[in-house]
């Protein structure tokens, strides 16, 4: 720039122009602001399709979407009477993960100038903004307000900032791809006078390639250096997370079975805490008192008392007694039927995914729709399109490793993300492995004043893992049983010609025989197979077909074999015959258990384990326990407290709601054959981590031959390594993991970073199925090292 002092505004300007292309206000790196000539650019087009999904945020992981809210003072008229108002938001906690909370206002005072202040809120455990209170207590100094005058004023304030939080997974590559189409449309779209042009050629000044190549190696320094930031935050949302305040629910009926689970039960109802239980299962309505006389003596000893037997044990109440109570079983992991984590869902898929790799048979989601109105997440609408394609791809690819080969996913979504849901299963299942798009039943809003159909269904995409997925046919009752009746032999496909009754018979055009060579003959022998002519209706049911002995007729028959009666119906793709969703638990977006009872069956067998990511109220893991599948579910929702445990606590002791009520689930699932034994964590979150990790101002490293831009700026930061205590004098490392979280469960945490099953655990030991056993009170660093640096 000391040559070439004139360019220096140039310079900056280019850079400029350039990088606020692709720096968002949230400061993600994408193609953010791309106006016309600079068309985006992609490898939209590759050897093996002509046509696939592209979106603008394709490169990004989805983070969240969330309002910035910042202290707002709002002033409006209503009916001649000016409102002053003032929010303050210096209160507001830091959400975690993409949860949508709803605000709570608070009244406080009123300014001499009569303004009302109002702090702000989100939500905690249903929490809502009491609008009679605030009236109240603005009535006591004199004002009067009404409902829609405050309402107005919470609207007004809520219309701030809509922002997507992504990262970038490289951002380097990225905007060094783009600098070199932005500087190449830049020198041949806007061509500076000083370019002369002979004989077709272009020559520039040497001056001014030297300014170009300046203005290159200026922005790629910054494309090094920017990056690292970026960088930085890639490695923390894809670091493995801890597990936290971690829980298991046990019937009691699981500990009696088990040799020393006697004593137990009795150590649990000695316990200072079992009132606390006690409280709980009154309020989930399992009991009425505290139960007594727990044991009854029969010709075999000592039994549990039947109406006891299912009582839901949380470890919660009785940790000190936890230990106790999983050594009972020699092989705990597999003794269990379920994990319920509360987590972001990216986090713990990403974190789950070395223990579950390849062990999940069957995936349901139900994921937010595409829209802003009623989401269970929340987004930005102005391109919530490509934030929700972006936010389904990143949790999509992770869930295909955690598929067996021979397993299944369902997805359902409306008509807002249909076509985008099939590209999208298209390209990271393969489009050969597209089973079905199942039709499913929604509630139907009977509106008349709508200029269009009102809406009735959703779709349901089923994708297999491979071709070798399992798949059960399914049967339905006949509202009327079907007597034995004749069926035409031929399916549509072109096929073959096969001998029946002696003469070989072409199928008919376009057409092949419904049964091979072998079952024709059977057929032929139980007298369930005929030829009709269709010249004079002379029916032939025995002995070789030598033409029709009426009308001489050879060849223009039609075959047909005998149907049994039946009193059930193959299910089809059509699954509007059942409910969609329900309302057993009071939750706004509940799948109907019968759905899930279809999904489930179809694509599993008893043992296989099930899977869903977007929980909701707890439909799929409760279906998947009552058909005796295990199951695996993921939300992040205070619900995940309020309902979805509830809920597995009860469906534990015996739920008689939803698919309860089946003759074919009766058998196996009844008031005798309930129970069981599951474990719920939570996970340490990405805003978490953020939190823990410490960073400080330092100079960058002297390097030799290493520009300062490309140096590491993050090496001397802490990270979380106040974990690790270092005695350099004996060379040895000791970790106290409890300096970062209270809480952690460190054998779970193992368990997922190393992909190993759970054997045994002690007070001082953790013992994994293969053999292996870690020593927890003394952790290898090594072991912890990617939790704590990366």
């Amino acid at each position: 720039l000391e040559k070439y002092p004139k360019f220096r505004e140039e310079l900056f300007d280019k850079l400029y122009s350039f990088f606020n292309r692709y720096f968002s206000k949230s400061g993600s790196i994408y193609f953010n602001y791309t106006p016309l000539f600079q068309n985006v650019y992609d490898k939209v087009y590759t050897d093996d399709k002509d046509v696939i999904l592209f979106w603008k945020t394709h490169m990004l992981y989805y983070v969240k979407s969330d309002r910035i809210l910042n202290n707002l003072s709002v002033e409006f008229e209503e009916k001649g009477k000016d409102y002053k108002f003032f929010f303050n938001t210096s209160k507001i906690e830091y959400k975690k993960a993409n949860e949508k909370k709803s605000l709570v206002y608070q009244f406080k005072n009123i300014r001499k100038d009569g303004t009302i202040l109002f702090e702000v809120f989100y939500s905690e455990r249903g929490t809502k903004t009491k609008i009679e209170e605030i009236k109240r207590e603005l009535k006591k100094k004199g004002i009067k307000i009404t409902d829609e005058i405050l309402e107005r004023a919470f609207r007004t304030f809520e219309k701030q900032s809509e922002v997507d939080y992504f990262i970038n997974k490289d951002a380097k590559s990225f905007l060094k791809e783009q600098f070199k189409i932005w500087l190449y449309q830049y020198i041949f779209a806007d061509l500076p006078a000083e370019v002369s042009t002979q004989a077709g050629e272009s020559e520039w000044p040497k001056e001014r390639i030297d300014q170009l190549q300046i203005l290159k190696n200026i922005a790629y320094k910054i494309i090094d250096f920017i990056s690292q930031f970026e960088d930085e935050l890639v490695k923390i949302w894809e670091k493995p997370k801890f597990v936290r305040n971690s829980n298991y629910v046990i019937t009691l009926d699981r500990i009696f079975k088990q040799k020393g689970g006697i004593e137990i039960i009795e150590k649990i109802f000695k316990h200072r805490n079992l009132k606390k239980q006690v409280k709980e299962w009154k309020e989930l309505g399992i009991l009425e008192k505290e139960p007594k006389d727990l044991f009854e003596s029969t010709l075999t000893g000592k039994q549990l008392k039947k109406e006891y037997q299912f009582l839901p044990i949380d470890t919660k109440y009785f940790k000190d007694l936890e230990l106790e109570i999983l050594n009972l079983f020699d092989n705990l992991d597999k003794s269990l039927d379920g994990w319920l984590i509360k987590s972001e869902n990216w986090q713990a898929l990403n974190t789950i995914l070395p223990k579950f790799k390849e062990k999940i048979q069957t995936i349901y989601i139900d994921p937010p729709f595409n829209k802003e109105q009623e989401a269970d997440y929340f987004y930005s609408v102005k391109f919530k399109d490509a934030t929700w394609i972006t936010m389904l791809e990143n949790r999509l690819r992770l869930a295909r490793d955690l598929l067996k080969d021979t397993g299944s996913i369902f997805v359902r979504c409306d008509y807002n993300g249909n076509m985008y849901v099939r590209l999208l299963m298209n390209e990271i299942f393969g489009e050969e492995n597209f089973r079905n798009e199942i039709v499913v039943s929604r509630i139907s809003k009977q509106d008349p004043k709508v200029r269009k159909f009102n809406i009735a269904t959703d779709s349901l995409y089923l994708f297999s893992k491979s071709e070798k997925f399992i798949f059960n046919l399914l049967f339905k009752k006949l509202s009327q049983a079907k007597s034995e009746r004749w069926h035409a032999m031929d399916s549509q496909g072109q096929g073959q010609a096969l001998y029946i009754f002696g003469y070989l018979f072409e199928p008919p055009k376009g057409r092949h025989w419904t049964y091979g060579q072998n079952k024709i003959r059977e057929l032929e022998t139980q007298g369930k197979i005929r030829l009709i002519c269709k010249g004079c209706g002379y029916i032939h049911t025995g002995g070789i077909w030598k033409g029709c002995p009426k009308c001489r007729n050879k060849d223009k028959v039609r075959i047909e074999y005998l149907l049994p009666p039946t009193e059930e119906k193959q299910i089809d793709s059509n699954w509007s015959d059942i409910p969609g969703y329900s309302s057993e638990w009071d939750f706004q977006t509940e799948n109907a258990e019968i759905l899930l009872k279809r999904v489930i069956g179809s694509t599993s067998n008893e043992g296989d384990l099930v899977m869903d990511f977007f929980l909701g109220s707890g439909t799929t893991t409760a279906v998947a326990h009552k058909l005796g599948r295990k199951w695996l579910g993921v939300e992040m929702g205070e619900h995940f407290y309020s309902v979805v445990l509830p809920r597995m606590k009860k469906v534990l002791t015996y739920d008689k709601s939803g698919i309860s009520k089946e003759k074919d689930v009766k058998e196996k699932y009844n008031q005798q054959k309930a129970g069981g034994f599951f474990k719920y964590y939570e996970l340490e979150q990405y805003e978490d981590t953020l939190r823990k990790t410490k960073y400080q101002d330092s100079d960058l490293f002297e390097i030799p031959n290493q520009s300062p831009y490309s140096q590491y700026v993050f090496m001397k930061d802490k990270k979380m390594l106040d974990a690790l205590e270092i005695d350099y004098k004996n060379n040895k490392v000791k970790v106290d993991l409890s300096k970062l979280y209270p809480d952690i469960d460190i054998a779970e945490t193992l368990s997922n970073l190393l992909g190993k099953w759970i054997k045994k655990i002690s007070k001082n030991e953790v013992e994994f199925e293969d053999g292996e056993k870690v020593d927890i009170k003394n952790l290898d660093y090594k072991l912890v090292k990617s939790l704590v640096w990366w």
